[in-house]
């Protein structure tokens, strides 16, 4: 039977992840419904301590899983280590004797307690006595109840986590109520500001792509150009050196290591570790983002039918949070570049089959699995390899990043 996991980050408020969530569908297509929910939270519990492992989805970060009535009474969590694991009571589960014992023996173990899409009532206060975190649901509340829970909640010891947070604007009104924890997509919305406010070095790594982009690149030029920038001239020099090319001698500059590549590696290899760069004064979590969707991407050009496009699939996942990472629209950042059209074309909105790929990977990191099937039948794949190809893209992601 094929699993299917999918993961979301949570955040702390220096933009680091805290934790990721894990969703879970088990077989090809066996979508859970409400009557199945304590199937699916089992499966979750099993498969991400014995077939996916936790560290490979989570590089050693906390892990939240779903829990029900049947999960929290029968002990199932108490399988996944107490370091790692957060207990998250699901909004529909009933605070009735046995889930309150339940609870306690979880807290009593070292676990970490999480009540979902909380709305306050009375009944909840056995568990609001030893709950660490709540989560409030920003899409299906209001402002004034957002911060009344963060009022009553925060003095008590308990720290809030807003989740379903689309704008950076719903970011910043959480972080002023008080809010420690964050949950969504805004990451996914830039701040648009004026070019004058872009760091300098953005301006050098943007150049340096520019420079790759070229119709005739010259090994020389551009290597003068990536020497002038010492983190990316120690950064590629380290990375061709790594296990990722196994290289019989060492590569002592960087007009060896250009020459070595060739133009698509270049693209590819200096593309990334310019993103990585820029990104330094971002949450780090978006650029795993940025390497788990370029390597998905690279990897669907064969199934895809597009053997000779893995160099533009790869780049169209690297710069799909390239807005973000540079905070400017992302048209303006593409057209200075001038990259190939079909990259632009894709990231940009416009129809065809490496726009349905970069959809294919944002409606697997959503767990939309309605949408997953529906442009897998699109592009005339098999579903069931996507499992594999997501979590081959995590490990290398985080390889890469922590070279």
């Amino acid at each position: 039977m094929e699993h299917f996991i999918a993961r979301q980050p949570i955040f702390d408020r220096n933009g680091k992840v805290y934790a990721y969530e894990l969703l879970f569908r088990s077989g090809l297509h066996n979508y859970f419904d409400a009557a199945d929910q304590d199937q699916a939270a089992a499966s979750v519990i099993a498969n991400s301590s014995l077939l996916f492992g936790l560290n490979e989805m989570s590089a050693g970060a906390k892990v939240f899983v779903n829990c029900t009535h049947k999960v929290l009474v029968e002990d199932f969590m108490t399988v996944l280590p107490k370091e790692q694991a957060v207990v998250e009571v699901l909004e529909n589960v009933t605070p009735d004797g046995e889930v309150i014992a339940a609870c306690l023996r979880l807290k009593q173990q070292g676990y970490i307690l999480a009540l979902d899409d909380f709305v306050y009532h009375d009944n909840w206060e056995p568990l609001l006595q030893i709950a660490d975190i709540i989560k409030v649901d920003f899409l299906d509340s209001g402002a004034e109840e957002q911060e009344q829970l963060a009022k009553m909640m925060i003095p008590r010891g308990i720290r809030m986590l807003a989740e379903k947070v689309e704008t950076i604007e719903d970011y910043e009104q959480a972080k002023a109520m008080g809010y420690q924890l964050f949950q969504g997509y805004f990451f996914s919305k830039p701040v648009i500001i004026s070019r004058k406010d872009i760091p300098t070095n953005k301006y050098q790594f943007l150049r340096i792509l520019k420079d790759i982009y070229s119709e005739d690149i010259e090994f020389q030029k551009l290597a003068k150009t990536i020497q002038s920038e010492v983190s990316l001239s120690y950064k590629l020099l380290k990375l061709i050196n790594s296990a990722a090319f196994a290289l019989r001698h060492k590569v002592t500059n960087i007009l060896q290591a250009l020459s070595l590549l060739g133009i698509r590696e270049i693209r590819n290899w200096v593309s990334l570790l310019s993103v990585s760069a820029m990104a330094d004064d971002k949450p780090a979590e978006l650029v795993v983002i940025s390497l788990v969707r370029a390597k998905f991407c690279e990897q669907l050009a064969e199934p895809c039918n597009l053997r000779g496009k893995k160099s533009e699939l790869f780049l169209m996942g690297l710069f799909s949070l390239l807005d973000v990472i540079m905070s400017r629209p992302l048209d303006e950042i593409l057209e200075e570049i001038t990259i190939d059209e079909s990259i632009q074309q894709a990231l940009l909105g416009g129809g065809g089959t490496m726009r349905d790929i970069l959809q294919l990977i944002l409606a697997i990191e959503k767990a939309n699995w309605d949408e997953v099937t529906g442009l897998s039948v699109q592009l005339g794949i098999n579903e069931q390899p996507l499992n594999e190809a997501y979590m081959d893209a995590i490990k290398w992601a985080h390889k890469i990043y922590n070279l």
